[in-house]
């Protein structure tokens, strides 16, 4: 067998006891990592100590199933804590926090009651920074990928937007001056909260949870505004998260996001129907909204107004043509009425005329049949007029009646009667 020198030779009768073993193990490891060491690991718990010591917990995670493969404590001196989480802070824009991924140089240190743990003597910024950048970029290539990138973009806003479903904290900076900026506006938005942790354990299950609860109802609103105040970035990490972001991306509403400061651009920003900076700014986006719609309304009130003007002096110009033509019209057909009636008259006229003239002339004539056979003409004739008797009938034997002549009368007295046959 070949020689080993970290062999320890021991004996039932010559062992060891545990702390000749663990002053052994230290003074191995330490003769074997005397000189610090850069490695790479997950910080998945850290508490700063009243003493100011920093205590870690730094993991290493499988690729496929997320479970830690290798595990150890770390800490950060008093001594150089300030200094580290003061360059880190300036570099990153981000506290020392479980959940980053951080490349420390470390002593290796063991002790005999405590055990392995790692003494972290610096750390890279610029490695967080890059992890940081390549989860947001794997994130964004997940949603890509997944085909729901634009989605949110190509919903269609409802106008005009007035009911506003809000994704908040109640208690938040960013809440409260995006109400008071939708109320300085001069119109009657309606918001609703649905009250989100924005921050912390549970951040990400309660946001997902508010969209949620607004689907169950969305009909209701108009939007979403998805608001939260500037913070670390940490605490604005949580809006790359891949659920939130492939959520607001995939939501069926227009989400108008306010997330941070004015430099800040999370992933959720990136997939949301419209991106403001701030919360303050959203509730802008929305008063100018309506600034738009009222601006609309006006525009097509003036131009109705024109066009209405405008077919009112057509229709009165018509009007007045065809009260023209009517007049023109009306002349012309008085004009041939009072001709018609002149002839009418004129035809009338001549026609009683007419007729007089033959009514005179049937006069005449009957007149002259009158008289021809007048008593004085019969008498004149040769012949005699017996005036009251008109039939044998009239008169008896006996009777005295009086005869005229032409030129004188004769009294005589009947005395036969003959009645012709």
């Amino acid at each position: 067998m070949a020689f080993n020198p970290f062999d320890i030779p021991t004996t039932a009768e010559s062992s060891l006891t545990l702390f000749d073993l663990q002053r052994i193990v230290r003074s191995t490891l330490e003769a074997r990592f005397s000189a610090p060491l850069w490695i790479s690991a997950e910080v998945s718990e850290l508490k700063l100590n009243r003493s100011g010591h920093c205590y870690l917990n730094l993991v290493e995670k499988g690729a496929s199933d997320g479970a830690p493969r290798a595990e150890a404590r770390a800490v950060i001196w008093k001594s150089a804590y300030a200094t580290l989480a003061s360059r880190f802070r300036t570099a990153t824009g981000d506290e020392l926090r479980s959940g980053l991924r951080l490349l420390v140089r470390v002593m290796v240190t063991y002790h005999e009651v405590y055990g392995f743990s790692l003494q972290i003597v610096d750390i890279d910024p610029a490695y967080t920074l890059g992890e940081v950048e390549r989860r947001r970029r794997e994130t964004i290539a997940r949603l890509k990928a997944d085909g729901v990138w634009d989605m949110n973009r190509e919903t269609e806003l409802h106008r005009p937007t007035l009911r506003i479903a809000v994704v908040s904290s109640a208690t938040a900076a960013g809440y409260r001056d995006f109400m008071q900026e939708l109320a300085r506006a001069p119109y009657a938005l309606h918001t609703t909260l649905f009250e989100s942790l924005m921050q912390g354990e549970g951040a990400e299950a309660s946001v997902i949870d508010a969209l949620r609860r607004i689907t169950e109802d969305e009909t209701r609103y108009d939007a979403v505004a998805l608001i939260r105040g500037g913070g670390s970035t940490s605490d604005l990490a949580l809006f790359d998260s891949y659920r939130i972001a492939s959520h607001v991306a995939q939501f069926p509403l227009p989400v108008f996001t306010g997330i941070g400061h004015d430099k800040d651009v999370s992933i959720c920003d990136m997939v949301a129907y419209h991106m403001c900076k701030t919360p303050t700014a959203v509730a802008t986006t929305f008063v100018e909204l309506l600034d738009g719609e009222m601006t609309l309304i006006e525009e097509y009130a003036q131009l109705l107004r024109s066009s209405l003007a405008e077919r009112l002096s057509r229709e009165k110009i018509h009007h007045e043509r065809l009260a023209a033509e009517l007049s023109r019209s009306a002349m012309v057909l008085l004009t041939g009425l009072s001709h018609r009636l002149e002839r009418a008259e004129e035809s009338i006229q001549d026609g009683a005329r007419r007729l007089l003239r033959q009514s005179r002339e049937r006069v005449d004539s009957l007149a002259t049949v009158v008289e021809s056979f007048s008593p004085d003409k019969l008498l004149s004739l040769g012949f005699a007029v017996m005036r009251g008797v008109r039939s044998v009938e009239d008169v008896c034997a006996g009777d005295n009646v009086t005869i005229e002549l032409r030129d004188g009368e004769l009294e005589a007295t009947i005395t036969k009667t003959t009645k012709r046959e």
